[in-house]
């Protein structure tokens, strides 16, 4: 948990209430929580703007961990579908601890075949990714999309989900991950440290950028004549704003031009983990884990984060 906003050394191992349910909410025991980087920006409060509704001085909610899988313990009064002793997955309020608190409308039930930790590293990376390349991007069969940051926490998933939809994909990741955006099923990586995107005589018909480090005109550059390009998230800029004013800045352009552009601010939903499941399911996409901390070395796990060395999710078990 912790008591005020910083980076990983604000975090400590401490008892913790076990959490109280609303009569729409279930009680989960926790077998496992992937890390995020909305989890970072949760822990540093960082842009600064969002600190208006996370708490000004510091954070009302103190443990962070937003996905989780493992299973229902209680069941509010009004919740239905769902029985104690289910295996579940989704997202949560604090689930780096034993017990965490769910809305029964942001969980959904865990196959048996998937294991809880691999289930925990699905929902809001692999949700972001599917809202980019579906309800953004509007990815079609037989197009061309680039992945901006393949080997990152969603990029692992929107090289995977763009290959189950009949895309032609091509990653950008730096040197020592190419092969294994390649074995995501990327049908080329580009290596940002020996090519210069900018460059590049390729046009695609999407465009997902996760990184924020290049000019949006740079981007616009690499689309095709009526491509769209989609800015996730907002990394970067300055400790007020952060990178919000760019994908911003994209969208509110867009009417400028035939190209498309959108920020997106991905919101994970019950069926949106749904379908992930199946996807998983039926072996078009896999959760990938860079490594396992327990909840004891949840600081660690948290640094790994920090450091952006990891290749695929960071979880935590108990």
């Amino acid at each position: 948990m912790q008591d005020s906003y910083g980076d990983s050394s604000v975090l400590r191992y401490a008892d913790a209430d076990r959490p109280v349910i609303g009569r729409n909410d279930v009680l989960i025991r926790v077998a496992a929580t992937s890390l995020n980087i909305g989890d970072w920006h949760l822990m540093t409060g960082l842009p600064l703007v969002a600190r208006a509704a996370l708490g000004l001085r510091a954070p009302r909610s103190r443990i962070r961990g937003m996905d989780v899988a493992g299973t229902i313990v209680e069941m509010g009064a009004d919740v239905t579908g769902f029985a104690v002793g289910d295996a579940v997955f989704g997202v949560a309020n604090g689930g780096l601890a034993e017990f965490t608190r769910a809305s029964a409308s942001a969980i959904v039930a865990a196959g048996p075949d998937l294991g809880f930790e691999h289930s925990s590293a699905l929902p809001t990376s692999g949700a972001t990714a599917l809202h980019a390349l579906r309800e953004a991007g509007g990815v079609q069969a037989g197009q061309k999309v680039l992945v901006i940051g393949a080997a990152g926490g969603v990029g692992i998933y929107a090289v995977q989900l763009a290959k189950a939809f009949g895309a032609l994909v091509t990653g950008v990741c730096s040197t020592a991950k190419t092969g294994f955006v390649e074995g995501l099923g990327a049908s080329r990586v580009i290596d940002y440290t020996r090519e210069d995107l900018a460059e590049s005589a390729e046009r695609y018909d999407l465009v997902i950028d996760m990184v924020s480090n290049r000019p949006v005109a740079q981007l616009r550059s690499v689309l095709a004549p009526r491509g769209t390009l989609v800015i996730v998230g907002g990394e970067g800029g300055s400790r007020f704003l952060g990178g919000l004013t760019r994908p911003l800045g994209a969208s509110a352009t867009s009417a400028l031009h035939a190209q498309k552009a959108h920020g997106l601010i991905s919101v994970t939903r019950a069926s949106d983990l749904q379908t992930l499941a199946d996807l998983v399911e039926s072996q078009k996409i896999a959760p990938v884990i860079d490594s396992t901390f327990p909840l004891s070395e949840g600081v660690e796990a948290m640094r790994r984060l920090e450091s952006g060395a990891a290749v695929g999710k960071i979880v935590v078990v108990p």
